[in-house]
């Protein structure tokens, strides 16, 4: 009897046992990918050993089935960046939110297990700091949506978002989600970070898009798409429109020639793959958006031969450069493709020495790419790069667009009255006045702070009496102001100081290169103390050298592709990890040097570490092992000509580009005070460099001038910068009545005739609530004084349904002198405007258009692209060289 029931007893231990193995459903389906999983995560676990505790012991704990198979997901594909600077409790509780949003919406039942794993479950967007922001939007989000349908949700999350957060250009370090509510601001590709990550955090599948660049404008542009029933749909970020699959941007995506995203680990969805490892794709969106056709081409050698192994890489005009919209590696055939716009590509392959290219316009055949070019060789060419046309963008029924807008405006007056709880001027005063500071230099400091002003208040209250204070905080960027805590800037502070500094330098020098938690892109983390700790302690002295650095760095592996997401690695992480990209390395160098009082910085135009020898004498550091750090020296001075009819900006109209095995990178001197004014002069290697200048046509399309040539050691080259003249005549597109009324903003009225001048008026027909609008406002400054020397009229038209209460045109400073605001009732005169254009206006805002005194439309533009002040002052002077005298 003893014996049946101990019997009995084992049965059901077993029975219970399987039973619950069984219950435990998989996360990771298909037993083929979950053994690749399992392979890679293994890999990646040996390789991260150095932070097994941090990172793994995780595992230890009770996980179920599915949370063990998705942490492993996330384990096996994620960059260096997340491996090296977090820890496995802050991925488990991603995977255990993505969990929780799957089961409490209705529409998680409906999602495949691929787009759940690839487009909800993964925490990381783009390459933003990460915080718990999942679990803070879900609780605020969960009850809004609930209930919804899943196109609703979606429309009511982006909604949810514009009260948060709104545009305003800044730099390119991507701020964390929680912080940009802080702000309540950034720029496109943060906005859309913050969406993604809100319509993941209630588990809507979503990915952040990007056109890499623009071909019919400079710059480019981040938008979110989303997975809705079955397909995916597009928003603007931050911009809520009535609908799915509307945005401002729809027109310029159309004639994009590049929409990509990428995706985290193994993904066989259907779209076409631009570039794969074993880590991430990189997957082409384009047909999505726009009609699409293949930009083929040969690479062979000068006797015919087909290259195999050869980097193509199809580049696109922007920002006065030749930027890669993609790349790839040709087979033994020596082809390769990219399924991209009805626009031209410039094409460029290399085997690393020698080098050839084509242009590959929408009705070429598959090209022939030969490479019989090798550095040394000098020549000069001009040809045209051509943008896609503009196509016809479907309309909005105007009762949505109506009722929308009043919601809009009521999501601005909720972030407007967050905002005003940031510290004003009279209270900074106040402050300062307290502590016997600067109120010009306080006010500056925390009112770049935002909604971060108490965190930076409060480091300023600490280290009133320190002379280094302003320059300390004048030494990191704005954005760091908005999203540094107090303690961690106290701590880089009292550290520096008690190292104190290895020789003397200036006070702005100390600050800057010494004391400064900023180095790169990274976001600031307290790693002083830690890395003064691990050198004193490796080599038992107070101080160590910069030999001794360079040696102490040579034990960690340099990894560029496993770092995929850019995201930079914290100066602690490389150490804890000592597996790095080069970048990150780089900024490792810089933050030992300043742990131990060594002035060290990142040299801006190369993107080089270097430190302060004891000549004062900036010393580059090559930490590749592949090369001496030795570059002769050389110079260039750019000269203005008189027959530019604009003052040249580099990045903007011209750009000189290195020879590096096998293509030319664009040196970076955007903002350099050097080049402000023609003639300048900067210093830069001897070696092979390309200049290139574009000037751009109203229709988007660029002509462009090229030259290539060699810098010896000590030589200055004086290059000129001659904006290539556009081809084509001034036609008139249109008529405008020139005694159409308008009602100005101080309520009254007039005809747009007085406001000319006599000599023309330029209209910008805005809407003040989204980014394209507020881009134009940002860049008529740029030629604020040339529009004044003209003294034509300009005019800032408002629909009135576009009004908003929130809105207050004083914001806007340094627009010309002759600046008038005006509502366009019933949009009449927007109205008038688009039918002598003879185009259907598709809330395309900004709509721009030049009138000659006679009313005749000389200039229009349709949508933000750069340049548009620029171009209608080309317009002007090109109107006013037509009315001189002939000889």
């Amino acid at each position: 009897m003893k014996k049946n029931l101990l019997s009995l007893l084992i049965l059901c231990f077993f029975t219970a046992g399987t039973f619950t193995v069984q219950a435990q459903e998989h996360f990771l389906k298909d037993e083929s990918y979950r053994s690749q999983v399992h392979r890679k995560f293994l890999e990646r676990k040996q390789m991260a050993d150095k932070r097994a505790k941090e990172l793994f012991s995780v595992f230890d704990g009770q996980l179920t089935l599915q949370e063990r198979e998705a942490l492993e997901f996330l384990y096996a594909y994620m960059p260096l960046s997340d491996l090296a600077d977090y820890n496995g409790n802050f991925f488990l509780s991603q995977v255990r939110n993505a969990f929780k949003a799957k089961d409490y919406f209705d529409w998680g039942k409906s999602i495949p297990d691929d787009i759940f794993r690839h487009f909800v479950l993964v925490y990381r967007i783009n390459n933003e700091d990460l915080d718990n922001a999942r679990e803070v939007f879900f609780d605020e989000l969960k009850d809004r949506v609930k209930g919804m349908s899943m196109e609703q949700a979606a429309l009511e999350v982006n909604h949810w978002c514009h009260e948060k957060v709104t545009y305003r250009g800044t730099d390119g370090r991507t701020s964390a989600p929680l912080a940009l509510v802080k702000t309540s601001w950034g720029r496109c590709g943060e906005e859309s970070t913050f969406t993604t990550t809100a319509l993941r955090a209630v588990g809507i599948p979503a990915r952040q898009c990007y056109t890499p660049r623009w071909v019919h404008t400079d710059d480019n542009h981040a938008w979110v798409e989303v997975w809705i029933d079955g397909r995916w749909r597009y928003l603007g970020a931050c911009e809520p429109e009535p609908e799915l699959d509307a945005a401002w941007f729809t027109g310029p995506a159309k004639r994009a020639m590049m929409v990509h995203t990428n995706v985290f680990g193994p993904y066989n969805g259907k779209e076409e793959k631009n570039h794969e490892t074993e880590l991430y794709s990189v997957i082409n969106l384009l047909p999505n958006y726009t009609d699409v056709r293949k930009a083929a081409v040969k690479v062979t050698d000068a006797n015919g031969n087909p290259v195999e192994g050869a980097k193509v890489m199809f580049k696109v005009y922007n920002y006065a450069e030749f930027y890669p919209i993609t790349t790839s590696t040709t087979g033994k055939d020596g082809k390769a493709s990219v399924t991209t716009g009805y626009g031209d590509v410039f094409v460029w392959a290399t085997d690393g020495k020698r080098y050839g290219y084509v242009k590959s316009e929408p009705s070429s055949p598959e090209l022939t790419i030969v490479l019989d070019k090798t550095q040394g060789s000098e020549y000069t060419e001009t040809f045209v790069m051509n943008a896609p046309d503009p196509q016809p963008v479907k309309s909005i029924d105007p009762a949505k667009v109506a009722a929308n807008a009043v919601r809009l405006a009521y999501e601005d007056s909720i972030r407007n009255a967050y905002m005003k709880t940031f510290i004003n001027e009279k209270y900074s005063q106040i402050l300062a006045l307290d502590m016997g500071l600067d109120t010009n230099k306080t006010w500056n400091i925390l009112n770049k702070a935002q909604g971060n002003w108490q965190d930076i208040a409060c480091f300023i209250t600490q280290k009133q009496d320190e002379p280094l204070l302003f320059p300390y905080l004048e030494s990191i960027s704005d954005k760091d102001l908005r999203d540094t805590p107090c303690s961690y800037l106290t701590q880089h502070f009292d550290d520096a100081k008690r190292m104190g500094l290895f020789a003397d330098v200036a006070p702005e020098m100390a600050a800057k290169y010494v004391y400064s938690p900023r180095i790169g892109r990274e976001f600031i983390r307290p790693w002083r103390s830690v890395l003064q700790r691990k050198m004193a302690s490796t080599y038992v002295q107070d101080r160590v050298r910069v030999n001794q650095i360079m040696d102490y760095l040579k034990s960690v592996k340099i990894d560029n592709g496993q770092n995929y997401f850019l995201c930079p690695i914290s100066p602690q992480g490389v150490d804890e990890l000592k597996i790095s990209d080069i970048s990150s390395l780089n900024t490792l160098f810089v933050a030992l040097c300043r742990s131990q009082g060594i002035p060290a910085r990142i040299e801006p135009a190369t993107s080089r570490p270097q430190y302060l020898s004891g000549n004062d004498e900036w010393v580059n550091v090559n930490l590749t092992g592949e090369q001496d750090a030795v570059y002769p020296q050389a110079s260039v001075t750019f000269h203005n000509v008189e027959t530019n009819i604009v003052k040249p900006a580099y990045s903007k109209h011209y750009t000189i580009a290195k020879y590096e095995n096998g293509d030319f990178k664009t040196l970076d001197f955007e903002g350099d005070k050097a080049l402000q004014n023609l003639p300048g002069h900067v210093a830069v290697d001897a070696g092979y460099y390309r200049l290139t200048i574009g000037s751009r046509a109203n229709d988007g399309s660029v002509t462009v001038n090229t030259q290539y040539f060699t810098i010896k050691e000590g030589e200055n080259k004086d290059l000129n910068i001659a904006l290539p003249e556009t081809e084509g005549r001034i036609q008139v597109q249109g008529i405008v009545d020139p005694n159409s009324l308008v009602t100005l903003n101080d309520g009254s009225g007039t005809s747009l005739k007085p406001l000319m001048n006599g000599k023309g008026l330029i209209i910008f027909f805005i809407d003040p609530g989204k980014e394209p609008s507020k881009h134009i406002l940002q860049d008529i400054p740029n030629q604020y004084k040339e529009i004044n020397d003209w003294g034509g009229g300009v005019l800032f038209m408002i629909p009135d349904d576009k009004l908003s209460t929130a809105f207050d045109a004083s914001v806007f400073k340094n627009l010309p002198d002759q600046s008038l605001w005006a509502h366009d009732k019933g949009r009449a005169l927007l109205n008038a405007a688009a039918g002598a254009l003879q185009t259907e206006f598709s809330e395309n805002f900004p709509l721009t258009v030049y009138l000659s005194s006679d009313g005749g439309i000389l200039y229009s533009s349709q949508g933000y692209q750069i340049g548009i002040p620029e171009n209608i002052l080309k317009t002007i002077r090109a109107e006013e060289a037509t009315k001189k005298p002939k000889d």
